[in-house]
């Protein structure tokens, strides 16, 4: 049995992580089958489980990074560590400063976790839930990595986390409403205010204080009372604090103690989230009566709320933020926006997805930009009547691809689409709530990345085990996926089908032209920071100082072995003339081979190069 912190170090917040991971995969759907406010969209479980999962692969690289650099040595009590250079390139992604060699072995220090807990989070945030959840996180970590004299290791820095991270969160909403994720946070720190003693039993007075809240949720809004349940962030920010109880005590809280329904009747982890989700449909489309809710509390109009989710990160100072605060606020509701020090994550409802959008732009740089449409199938957008049950397709396509313009083909040639911009791969969650996404019976999954592998192999067996039957491609490049989804063929047995992508990306070669970002050395010798790398099946086979010059020889060489087709896909860096330039050489050397050109977008790389 692993051993139980005794205080709060970063090995406790790293457990605490693992274990809130854990209970929020189990409560998952229940949490999503709950979900009725501020919008019944059913995807607060999963929203909360990725913005979690966001936060614990932050933690982890710290703690990989501190291995690497002691020689190796994992601090114990946690998962492996990823690969050295990774994992320290990601602790300096998340923290902004490098981890000090000089560090004692026995893992990292409790600042550089809490901060790399909350900057994961936060950039991970999904949903109004999720962002909530990571403002409650950041909130704690101010507190936990404070330079001060005082102690923040025992119960009482521990109540002083708690009660900073609720005022924090609160703050954060424009509107808040009671019977929220709020309340319930609230409600925790009072509780934990009052308790005495080390931080297993600060945790669980917390947990008690916000178990107790949840239940009281449907008598304070009243769209829970009308479905008959608690509030879904509230559910999930339970399911966080009882994996606290879990990191202090070794033991938790049972899931049987988690009200779910209102009043008095309990469902435990084993429930059925289908029925479930029957039932809440049933009640939130019955008629509203004279007047609903919007987000801040105010009475909504007849014809429902706004029609688009916006989430973006926004890199801008605060006197900006407080200026696009006052603008969103004006444009719609469930306004949230958390962060500091420069960095942002603002979530909103809107009706204009494009006014959100362009105020983000004059505050600062916004990207990661998500814009759902909630859709005339759900309750935020419908009165009476009963929602059209979406039948599922046969068989779908998902796809991870580099770029905006690569995701734009994709979702042209019917894939559902998961943007991986550099840097930011995707983790197994997204890949998962793709799937589900699809809505398909079966489901061909293409990662179109060699560092993929294991994270898609992960989502496909999650998939399965929800009945969905899912085959994975293991393509390396977005233009070897192009290559199977140019020869997918939906009407065909399944098994066909997947041999004929399977066979298409097989067959097709691919490279990349990209800039060197730092010395090192490589298979085609020693390169510097600034020239460019021709990467031919992820190895550098080409060394050179000219984009266009090198992009040639790299396709010199892949043409020498033969192909009769030739796809490029061009990064918004690339030079204006180096497709024509390509295109001309391979007219004028290579007989009957066609060439198409794709526009990638921000994709890292200056070009992507495919020869089938």
């Amino acid at each position: 049995m692993p051993q139980v912190p005794q205080r709060l170090d970063a090995s406790a917040v790293r457990a605490w992580c693992g274990f809130a991971l854990r209970a929020l995969g189990r409560a998952r759907e229940e949490i999503d089958a709950i979900n009725v406010y501020p919008v019944a969209d059913g995807d607060t479980g999963t929203n909360l489980y990725l913005t979690v999962e966001s936060a614990t692969a932050a933690v982890e690289a710290v703690f990989a990074g501190h291995a690497a650099l002691a020689g190796g040595k994992e601090a114990p009590g946690g998962p492996e560590a990823l690969d050295g250079r990774e994992a320290l390139d990601g602790h300096e992604a998340v923290t902004g400063q490098a981890v000090s060699p000089d560090r004692a072995p026995e893992g990292p220090a409790l600042a550089d976790a809490v901060h790399a807990m909350a900057h994961g989070a936060l950039i991970g945030a999904r949903g109004n839930s999720g962002t909530i959840l990571a403002q409650l996180l950041r909130g704690m970590a101010q507190v936990l990595a404070a330079d001060s004299d005082a102690t923040h290791t025992d119960g009482q820095g521990l109540r002083l986390a708690l009660r900073h991270a609720a005022d924090s969160a609160r703050q954060a909403v424009v509107h808040p409403v009671e019977g929220t994720v709020l309340t319930v946070a609230s409600a925790a720190a009072d509780a934990a205010s009052g308790a005495e003693g080390d931080c297993g039993a600060v945790a669980r007075a917390a947990y008690e204080g916000a178990r107790a809240a949840l239940a009281a949720t449907p008598g304070q809004l009243a769209v829970l009372e009308r479905a008959g349940v608690v509030d879904a962030g509230g559910r999930g920010l339970v399911a966080v604090l009882g994996a606290l109880v879990e990191t202090f005590t070794g033991e938790a809280p049972a899931a049987a103690a988690v009200p779910v329904l209102a009043g008095h009747a309990r469902v435990g982890a084993d429930s059925d989230a289908t029925g479930l989700h029957a039932r809440v449909d049933a009640a939130v489309t019955e008629p509203l009566g004279e007047v609903g809710e919007c987000a801040d509390g105010t009475p909504a109009p007849e014809e429902g709320g706004p029609a688009f989710e916006v989430i973006y990160l926004l890199e801008a100072e605060d006197a900006a933020v407080a200026r696009l605060r006052d603008r969103l606020d004006a444009l719609g509701d469930s306004l949230v926006v958390v962060g500091g020090d420069g960095l942002w994550n603002v979530h909103v409802h809107v009706d204009d997805a494009g006014a959100a959008v362009e105020a983000g732009v004059e505050a600062g740089r916004p990207y990661r930009i998500r814009i759902t449409h909630f859709g005339l199938d759900d309750a935020h957008t419908t009165g009476a009547g009963s929602r059209p049950v979406r039948e599922r397709v046969e068989r779908a396509v998902v796809a991870v691809v580099p770029g905006e313009g690569l995701a734009g083909l994709y979702a042209e040639a019917g894939a559902t689409t998961v943007l991986a911009r550099p840097g930011e791969p995707p983790a197994s969650g997204e890949l998962v709530e793709a799937v589900r996404r699809a809505h398909a019976r079966e489901v061909v999954l293409l990662p179109n990345d060699a560092e993929l592998r294991h994270t898609a192999a992960a989502a496909a067996e999650q998939a399965r085990t929800e009945g969905v039957r899912v085959a994975l491609i293991p393509t390396r490049s977005a233009v070897q996926g192009i290559a199977a989804l140019a020869v997918h063929e939906p009407g065909r047995r399944f098994d066909e089908d997947v041999v004929a992508m399977t066979s298409a990306a097989g067959a097709t070669r691919y490279a990349e032209v990209e800039v060197a970002e730092r010395q090192s050395w490589t298979m085609a010798g020693i390169c510097q920071a600034g020239d460019i790398l021709g990467l031919i099946e992820g190895d550098v086979a080409v060394i050179g100082s000219d984009v266009t010059a090198t992009a040639e020889a790299v396709l010199n060489r892949m043409l020498a072995a033969g192909g009769e087709m030739v796809t490029l896909v061009l990064g918004d860096e690339a030079p204006d003339t180096i497709a024509a330039h390509l295109e001309s050489r391979v007219r004028e050397s290579y007989l009957a081979v066609d060439t198409v050109v794709y526009r990638g977008g921000r994709q890292g790389a200056l070009l992507l190069i495919g020869v089938e």
